[in-house]
Formats: structure tokens, C-alpha cells, sequence
């Protein structure tokens, strides 16, 4: 090889066979700088507060009682249509009582009249007992409020009446009765409810104490021989005096009509300053303020089963309980601000 070609060659690397490659990124030579990440835009969330939870147990919502109500009714009317209910050996419907009957009544015992309760501790929750109480007000309410009285303050309770024949012999009123779980008044009834371990409530006034004259408000009638002591000695349960203020007044009877009575067939026909003068309208109760006291127990089970058989003792039981009945009105009357208020 000439001067001149290996002259050119050593001027010219890059055609020479022994050049050599350069790397890109060898000695001397700076790294070309790389493109900057693309920076992402950052979007802060929004905070969220949760309300904070109650420490205490979780309480559920209370239920709608417009629902309960006609959950209930349809339940009711199911059972009716398909003869799915109970009725004791008395009659007594206790679904209807609770669905027909006791709603209207509790209005009235807790709207019209204000019924203030006292002594419902003396009320057994379980067992027999002979509730014994005086009777008055022209009508017999006293009995019903009694009878919402000690279904509502014993948790469900009824309270099965020992009603006069004559209420069993109304149209209407005697089967009412008895599917109210009314029954007649007779000791052999009276004592097997009372075995059964039933609350029976007994008013041994009868239609004497609830057609007095108001003259006579809340003076006791006599009580009869004693029968309902009686039938408690048998059961061996106790006697519960109980008093009612404020029915004496719903209906104040200033007369009779005695030739219409007899007519109809009723003990009495009453004449109240608003009946039969204003008819219908004079039949609506006035809205006194009343109260029912559940008196002391007074038992019986300490008697042996003879003791039924001693008159004498039948007769100051009957008249213990009259007086228990007698002095606890005169004192709740005494207690008394105003016939309407209580």
C-alpha cells in the first residue's frame, strides 16, 4: 500500500477497516437529558363526615300504630272468616273483646273521664281473685271502665262480670255480654271461674246501687247474704274491695218513670235534667273525672272448708268488705276538688 492511500486512510477513520465505533454514551460524551414524567394533576375528594355513632344500644324505630291497627283488623277479620278463634265455655270471645270492644272503651275510660288508677299493685298477675265494688251512675259504666281498668294495669287481664238475668235477656245485649266474657251471676259460675284462676268482678248493689236517686251518691245499698263471700271461700282466692268516684254523676237521676219501666220490662225508667228532654242528646255522659282504687286483698285461703257453712262468718266477711268499700269512698271524696276535674 502506497503513502498515499494509507495517508488517506489514517485521514479518514471512518472508512478505515480498523476504525472504531464510538458509543453513544462512552467517556466524553453527556448523556442527552430525558424528557420530564408528565406530572399528574391531583384532584383532593371531597371529605366525607359520618355522623357520630350513638354509644348506647341501637334503638329500632318505633312502629306505626295506624299499621299495627290494621294489621290487627285484617288479622281479625281473617279469623272471623275462617272460624280460626277461640270461645270459652262461658262465651267468651276474648279477639273480639280486644278488637271491638275494648278500643272504644279505653277512649272513654282515658278521653272522657280521665280515669286515674291507685292500688293496681293489689291486682294478683296471675291466679284467681273477687274484685267487689259499688255500683252506680244510672247506667252501668262503671263496670266497663272497671273492666279497662285491670285489662290495661295487669298487662292483659279480663275481668269477667257477674251480670243480673236481665242483662242476659235484652235483644243484642245478653249476647254481647257473654262474648265480652259477661256471665250470669250464680256462685256455681262465679266459683268455677274463679277455680280456673280467673279475675271475676262482682257488684252486689245490683240495680239498687245503680238506679239510686242522686240524692243518695255514694251511700251503699245493702250487699245481700253474702253469696260472692261465699263462692271466694270456696276457691280459696282473695277479696279485692274496689271504689269508683265519678259515676255517680255521669247520669244524675232526679225521678223515675215507673208505668214505662213496667212497660218495658226495666227495673227503672230515669229522669236526668238532660233525659228524656233532649233525647239522644240527653243520653251522652257527662264527662266527670274519676278515679278507681284497688283496695287491700282480704283473704280467705286461712278459712278451712267448713267455714263456708258458718253464716256468722260469712256475714262479717260481707260486711268488712262493705266498709272497706265505704270509707275509701268517703275519703277519695274528701280528696276531691271538683266533680269535672278531680
Amino acid at each position: 500500500m502506497n503513502h498515499a492511500t494509507r495517508a488517506g486512510s489514517e485521514a479518514n477513520p471512518v472508512n478505515s477497516a480498523e476504525a472504531q465505533v464510538i458509543p453513544l454514551h462512552g467517556p466524553g460524551r453527556e448523556k442527552p437529558a430525558e424528557a420530564p414524567a408528565p406530572v399528574e394533576e391531583r384532584v383532593d375528594a371531597p371529605v366525607v363526615e359520618f355522623p357520630a355513632q350513638p354509644s348506647g344500644p341501637v334503638r329500632e324505630p318505633a312502629a306505626d300504630p295506624l299499621s299495627e291497627s290494621v294489621r290487627g283488623a285484617l288479622t281479625f277479620l281473617r279469623h272471623r272468616l275462617t272460624g280460626d278463634y277461640e270461645v270459652d265455655e262461658f262465651g267468651f270471645d276474648a279477639e273480639l273483646t280486644e278488637t271491638l270492644v275494648l278500643p272504644p272503651l279505653r277512649a272513654l275510660y282515658e278521653k272522657w273521664f280521665r280515669v286515674d288508677t291507685f292500688g293496681v299493685e293489689n291486682l294478683p298477675k296471675a291466679g284467681g281473685a273477687l274484685l267487689v265494688s259499688n255500683h252506680s251512675g244510672t247506667l252501668p259504666l262503671d263496670a266497663l271502665m272497671t273492666a279497662v281498668a285491670v285489662h290495661d294495669e295487669t298487662g292483659g287481664r279480663h275481668l269477667r262480670g257477674l251480670g243480673a238475668d236481665l242483662v242476659f235477656k235484652l235483644p243484642l245485649v245478653g249476647s254481647f255480654a257473654r262474648k265480652s266474657g259477661q256471665t250470669l251471676a250464680c256462685n256455681a259460675d262465679a266459683e268455677r271461674l274463679l277455680t280456673n284462676g280467673e279475675l271475676v268482678g262482682v257488684w252486689p248493689e245490683g240495680f239498687k246501687g245503680v238506679g239510686k236517686p242522686f240524692s243518695a251518691r255514694y251511700k251503699l245499698q245493702r250487699f245481700g247474704r253474702g253469696g260472692f263471700v261465699s263462692a271466694a271461700m270456696r276457691a280459696g282466692v282473695p277479696i279485692i274491695p274496689v271504689s269508683v268516684v265519678g259515676a255517680e254523676e255521669t247520669y244524675p237521676k232526679i225521678g223515675e218513670l215507673k208505668v214505662l219501666a213496667r212497660l218495658l220490662g226495666l227495673p227503672y225508667f230515669p229522669v236526668t235534667p238532660f233525659f228524656p228532654l233532649l233525647g239522644p242528646l240527653g243520653a251522652v255522659p257527662l264527662p266527670t273525672k274519676w278515679t278507681i282504687e284497688f283496695g287491700e286483698p282480704i283473704r280467705t285461703d286461712e278459712y278451712g272448708p267448713e267455714a263456708v257453712d258458718d253464716p256468722m262468718l260469712v256475714f262479717t266477711l260481707t260486711d268488712q268488705v262493705r266498709e272497706s268499700i265505704q270509707h275509701s269512698l268517703y275519703r277519695r271524696l274528701s280528696q276531691r276538688r271538683s266533680v269535672f276535674r278531680g
